[in-house]
């Protein structure tokens, strides 16, 4: 099983965000594509650069002026602000309005929440990110049964028109679209701990593409707005989302059995490819998460993916520096690559 990365991932380096009335550390850092990354070579994963698609894969899924505003941003802040730390200030209200052509009011346009702030290498590191997201679902359209895409930044919080939550592009909902051009039907299946709530955005009026969600209540805990379970879809996407909902404290057990009934749902939906929204923020040593997921659960996790028998793009999302992350990362890669390897000689052992 191959892994897709490109070091150019790594020149985003916020430091801190505005959280719960006060700055913290930030933990989105460069750091947790580097512990995932030694961890694959020390296994043995082949890691491969992706190729350059340019911008039509992102674009295929997010605004266009939304991906024109973040290639000089970062410039046209300075530009403007000089030195001050370039997180927006200004919102619209529910009720949108026009967007303004001030880099001060287009940031608080196009940038939801503190988390995602300007830093020099944004641009690269997101755009990088994706096209490590295409080349994913690009190897898998071409015949590879399962590809790991080391997405950093991760993706699935950012909405069709805006950043959120540590992400600028949807990644998940980049492969997925790309997939698109070669099945008929893709699931996505989001494990991270928080909802998938731009990838929920992307495709909520779609009939296409299925989405699971698997996340912690977002009554009390990020991302607050959207991952209801009453949330299923309008229109031709109708039914096609599925919102599995974890009360905080929640075990292993309790975790796996809310999986399965996702598994279940995609197998009713009858897709033909599926894209993993992979986080490993659900471990209860991540300092994000608030259930106790273990290494053993992940493992378990990746074995009945693999079982699915589907091809498919695996997108890396949370899991921050807490204790865990390369162990639990190493163990649900290497548990994919040993089913997988299994599986694929018990289909050509079939009669």
């Amino acid at each position: 099983m191959k892994a897709i990365f490109d070091e150019r991932q790594l020149l985003h380096k916020p430091e801190r965000y505005f959280r719960r009335g006060a700055y913290v550390p930030h933990p989105e850092q460069p750091e947790r594509a580097l512990l995932i990354r030694d961890m694959l070579e020390r296994n043995g994963f082949p890691i491969e650069r992706p190729r350059d698609f340019g911008e039509a894969p992102i674009k295929a899924v997010h605004d266009a002026g939304y991906v024109d505003f973040l290639k000089d941003a970062y410039v046209r802040w300075r530009t403007a602000a000089g030195d001050a730390e370039p997180i927006p200030n200004y919102h619209p209200g529910r009720r949108a309005g026009r967007r303004p052509s001030e880099i001060f009011g287009q940031l608080g346009w196009y940038v939801t929440d503190t988390s995602v702030p300007l830093t020099q290498g944004l641009w690269e590191a997101a755009y990088w990110s994706a096209q490590t997201a295409a080349e994913t679902a690009e190897r898998v359209m071409s015949g590879e049964r399962m590809v790991y895409g080391l997405c950093r930044p991760p993706g699935h919080h950012a909405l069709s028109d805006a950043a959120n939550g540590f992400c600028a592009f949807n990644n998940a909902a980049i492969a997925a679209q790309k997939l698109r051009e070669h099945f008929s039907r893709v699931a996505i299946l989001d494990i991270d701990t928080h909802t998938g709530n731009g990838t929920l955005d992307i495709f909520y009026e779609r009939g296409d593409v299925f989405l699971c969600s698997l996340h912690v209540d977002p009554a009390n805990y990020p991302t607050y707005y959207l991952g209801y379970a009453d949330e299923r879809g309008e229109g031709e996407g109708e039914g096609t989302t599925l919102n599995l909902l974890l009360s905080p404290g929640e075990d292993v057990q309790t975790i796996l059995a809310r999986f399965v009934e996702g598994l279940a749902a995609i197998r009713a939906f009858g897709a033909e490819a599926l894209v993993v929204s992979l986080g490993f923020d659900m471990a209860g040593d991540d300092p994000l998460s608030e259930v106790n997921m273990t290494g053993e659960g992940f493992a378990a996790m990746a074995r009945e993916i693999v079982r699915l028998r589907l091809p498919t793009a695996l997108i890396q999302e949370g899991g921050y520096l807490g204790p865990s992350l390369a162990g639990n990362a190493e163990v649900y890669l290497t548990a994919s690559r040993d089913e997988l390897a299994k599986d694929i000689q018990e289909v050509r052992d079939e009669p």
